[in-house]
């Protein structure tokens, strides 16, 4: 299979929606990084920094950061933010990397992260799924704004 560098939307609609949803939805990117640099996919603390800035770059609020370094090689890191999380799962013998973006509130900027994400690692190409992520209307005046 040939991996370009494509965007999919995927809306996915339950069996079990109803009218109780309302307009405003969460975004949630999933994002496939191939041709990478492999020692940046290798280095715990590179990829620390950059999903720290590629969340600020979102306009969310890190509340922390978690990591591990596999031996002999790889790294996952995940950031979780008042907003959700955005985490990395990388395979450097394969210059591959696996990114996960989901934020929601109403200045989130998520696409800005994932662009960032994949000039910083060098990505050759990826593929970027979005899919829209709706909540009940009832927690539509619950949503909390970052501070």
């Amino acid at each position: 299979m040939e991996v370009s560098k494509q965007e999919k939307k995927i809306n996915i609609k339950s069996e079990f929606e109803s009218d109780n949803l309302c307009d405003f939805h969460g975004n949630h990117l999933l994002l496939e990084l191939y041709g990478c640099n492999s020692e940046k996919l290798n280095d715990e603390l590179y990829l620390r920094c950059q999903l720290n800035s590629a969340a600020k770059l979102a306009k969310a609020s890190v509340l922390n950061i978690v990591s591990n370094k596999f031996e002999p090689y790889g790294v996952t890191a995940i950031a979780l933010l008042a907003e959700s999380h955005l985490s990395i799962h990388t395979w450097p013998e394969s210059q591959y990397s696996a990114i996960d973006i989901f934020t929601c509130g109403r200045n989130m900027k998520p696409k800005l992260a994932s662009q960032f994400l994949i000039e910083c690692l060098e990505a050759s190409n990826y593929l970027l799924k979005s899919i829209a992520r709706a909540f009940p209307s009832q927690i539509e005046n619950q949503i909390r704004e970052p501070k």
